[in-house]
């Protein structure tokens, strides 16, 4: 009954380039995404003019551009990228539209563009504009050194869902994981569009729970590189590392508080295992749990003023929250024997978890307050951890087979589900980062 618990407490102890923006706003269109009846919005990414010649072939340098904006928005789950080769309009100016040329297309929305390029930098002037009024959105110039035209169309495309939904998106963030490499495992990293892997930690030991900092400067950690879990802060500017719990028995990672200057832990330090609030500066702990039972894995909720964590206290891993300093304990989940990994979403009103159904493991969402949860994930795979991105749109997860295991991203309703990374290794515990700079 506590099989993974038994896992997670025991067995483990014997074993952007700079970019010039010039903005000309000249429409707000923010289209409700998070309505029930929401559909991908239509849009048309014509390849950019090339209005002067630069170094390398002309052609390139616009349709470059133009598709890493098509490659961004795709991504989100939000749009609905129509091919370019049905694309009718010929000979009008990038800063004008001919709807006629559009609306056969079933497009709400179109990119239009110049690019110029020499040996040093980038220039794109870049419109967007609502098709069936026929007007312009934005009109914007982006500057970038010569080498990086996909900060450049990243730019653009972070404009774009400013300017269609009221928020920059995820693109700028990282999700941590670890592959498991025997007892030789270190945490990793990879960007929000499945570039960039690298491996964040040297430990080479097992490593647990990596978690961000909500300013993104930190990520704290368990491992087990002296034989026994200590719990880690690193610098990720830096690289430097801190360990700031090392008592005997239990020590697990949790989640940091909104403001950073707090860490969530489980110690077993007083003979059970309890959650406790650490103080990252003066390292003085307070005990917020004192129950029989074990609790484990909290999670802070993005105001600060409640924690959501697992106790088995009813007879079986359910989910919890409490007030910040450990009072009005009220259980979240009833439905399903075993449930655990809490998160909650960004705007707190939500949250996600995995649940064991038919002996394996989904994606769940229910309401803060409790009530009716959601099975997101329904496959014949092992889906765990779940972790929101920034946005609150979308959420990461790990889904395990016996022959490869796969970091994914689905919508938040649990649609559009598309893998970030894959490994014949088991892959575990992903965490997604905040908006970096």
């Amino acid at each position: 009954m506590m099989k993974k618990f038994i896992l997670n407490l025991v067995l483990i102890l014997s074993c952007f380039a700079f970019i010039n923006f010039n903005h000309a706003v000249l429409a707000k269109v923010y289209v409700d995404i998070d309505s029930p009846t929401f559909r991908p919005m239509p849009i048309a990414i014509a390849d950019f003019n090339n209005r002067a010649p630069g170094t390398g072939k002309p052609a390139d340098r616009g349709s470059a551009v133009a598709e890493a904006v098509r490659q961004d928005l795709a991504i989100t789950g939000i749009f609905n990228i129509l091919n370019k080769k049905s694309f009718l309009e010929a000979g009008t100016a990038v800063d004008k539209i001919n709807p006629s040329d559009w609306l056969p297309l079933g497009a709400d929305y179109l990119l239009k563009g110049e690019v110029v390029r020499n040996d040093q930098e980038i220039v794109a002037h870049g419109y967007l504009f609502d098709v069936s009024r026929g007007e312009i959105i934005f009109a914007r110039k982006y500057r970038a050194t010569a080498d990086q035209s996909k900060a450049l169309s990243r730019a653009i495309a972070v404009d774009i869902m400013r300017a269609l939904v009221n928020d920059e998106g995820d693109f700028n963030t990282q999700i941590a994981f670890v592959p498991k490499n025997g007892l030789k495992s270190d945490i990793h990293s990879i960007g929000y569009d499945g570039t960039g892997l690298k491996a964040v930690t040297g430990h080479k030991s097992i490593l647990m729970a990596p978690r961000w900092s909500p300013d993104g400067r930190l990520l704290a950690f368990t491992s087990f590189k002296r034989g026994r879990p200590e719990i880690y802060i690193r610098n990720l500017k830096s690289g430097a590392e801190k360990k700031v719990a090392a008592f005997e028995g239990i020590n697990l990672c949790g989640a940091f508080s909104p403001d950073s200057r707090k860490l969530l832990l489980t110690l077993s330090r007083d003979g059970n295992n309890e959650i406790y609030s650490l103080d990252i500066d003066s390292l003085s702990l307070r005990r917020l749990t004192n129950n029989y039972a074990i609790d484990v894995s909290p999670s802070w909720s993005p105001d600060g003023k409640k924690i959501a964590f697992v106790s088995n206290r009813s007879g079986s891993p359910q989910i919890y929250t409490m007030a910040a300093d450990g009072s009005n304990v009220k259980r979240i989940t009833y439905e399903g024997g075993y449930n655990s990994s809490p998160v909650w979403s960004p705007r707190g009103d939500e949250l996600a978890y995995e649940g064991q159904v038919g002996g394996r493991y989904q994606i769940f969402v229910i309401p803060a307050e409790g009530g009716s949860a959601r099975q997101l994930t329904s496959d014949s795979a092992n889906n765990e951890s779940p972790s929101w991105s920034p946005s609150g749109r979308q959420i990461a997860y790990v889904s395990r087979r016996p022959s490869q295991s796969r970091l994914m991203i689905m919508n938040a309703n649990g649609s559009s589900p598309r893998q970030v990374y894959e490994t014949r290794q088991k892959l575990v515990m992903s965490a997604w980062s905040p908006r970096l700079k």
